[in-house]
């Protein structure tokens, strides 16, 4: 039977996200998680929705891709069952590579296949390039989160609620932009945090602030589970540009680790841009093992 290509409608978001839930293991790809649908609601719904694709056969699905933001990248989960399938692997290079499928527009655009290996050899015979390498982060959660980071910092760890949403938002807009916000744009960044924290996948996720011993929140995360004895993802982690280099960050990340043994979680995963040695070690600093480094695909103008 044909593998066929659909777009669910904000109804099927939960059952997306459950096929991604049993696609996640300890042993497998950092690859695309429910968790990052949970960061990308901040959205909303219907543009959560609009933006996946989802491949069936036999009216189950065997891969699950979001087109996350404008830039032409597709992030790719699979069936492990399907990762070693030859039709499923040129049913999803053909709808990749036609700009006609609804799946990406012509020029250049960026595949995230980890662990697909048959796919990424059907885009490279198509003419796509391997990208800058990702290196992919694992903290095992068997045992109690045991680390003074936190107190060792000088910063204690909430879970943030509405009354700490301009803070969280006015760390992660530090850490991942670092120009002026305005008062007008941070009251847009926080109505787009609350309809995350609001949205469907707002029970499955935490959004943790660090405050120092002033007050002042100086770093974030965000964690998001994938259902008891799974994988849970850490998705965002920043630190505020005023307070790098003081450990926060490391804190932070042990703390959402906790969290994420908390919710069910068996391990805590993160990919992070291999070139960004700051991230990378930041996370080693908080007892995750890195990884071989993977890339992306990526197709020319």
């Amino acid at each position: 039977m044909d593998v066929v290509l659909t777009i669910p409608a904000p109804g099927e978001l939960h059952a997306v996200a459950a096929h991604l839930d049993a696609w996640q293991t300890d042993r497998g790809p950092v690859h695309l998680h429910p968790g990052d649908l949970g960061w990308y609601s901040m959205r909303g719904a219907e543009r959560t929705a609009a933006d996946l694709r989802v491949w069936s056969r036999h009216g189950r699905p065997v891969a699950v891709g979001l087109l996350d933001g404008p830039d032409g990248l597709l992030r790719l989960a699979l069936d492990p069952d399907a990762r070693e399938d030859q039709d499923v692997a040129e049913a999803i290079a053909d709808d990749v590579v036609d700009a006609d499928r609804d799946v990406l527009p012509g020029g250049e655009a960026v595949v995230e296949a980890r662990g697909a290996t048959l796919l990424a050899q059907a885009l490279r015979a198509r003419g796509w390039q391997d990208d800058e390498p990702w290196t992919p982060l694992h903290r095992d959660l068997a045992e109690a989160v045991t680390d003074t980071r936190a107190s060792g910092s000088g910063v204690r760890v909430e879970v943030a609620g509405a009354d700490l949403a301009h803070a969280w938002t006015a760390v992660h807009w530090s850490a991942f932009r670092g120009s002026p916000l305005s008062e007008s744009r941070h009251r847009e960044v926080v109505d787009w945090w609350r309809t995350m924290t609001d949205g469907p996948f707002a029970e499955r996720g935490r959004t943790l602030v660090a405050l120092d011993a002033d007050d002042a929140a100086v770093a974030v995360a965000g964690v998001w589970s994938a259902g008891t004895g799974r994988p849970g993802l850490v998705e965002p982690m920043g630190v505020h540009r005023d307070h790098r280099g003081k450990g926060h960050g490391a804190a932070v990340c042990v703390a959402a680790a906790a969290a994420l043994r908390e919710l069910g979680s068996s391990s805590a995963v993160v990919c992070a841009e291999t070139s960004n040695v700051g991230a990378v070690s930041t996370y080693v600093a908080a007892g995750f093992v890195a990884g071989a480094p993977v890339t992306d695909l990526r197709r020319g103008s």
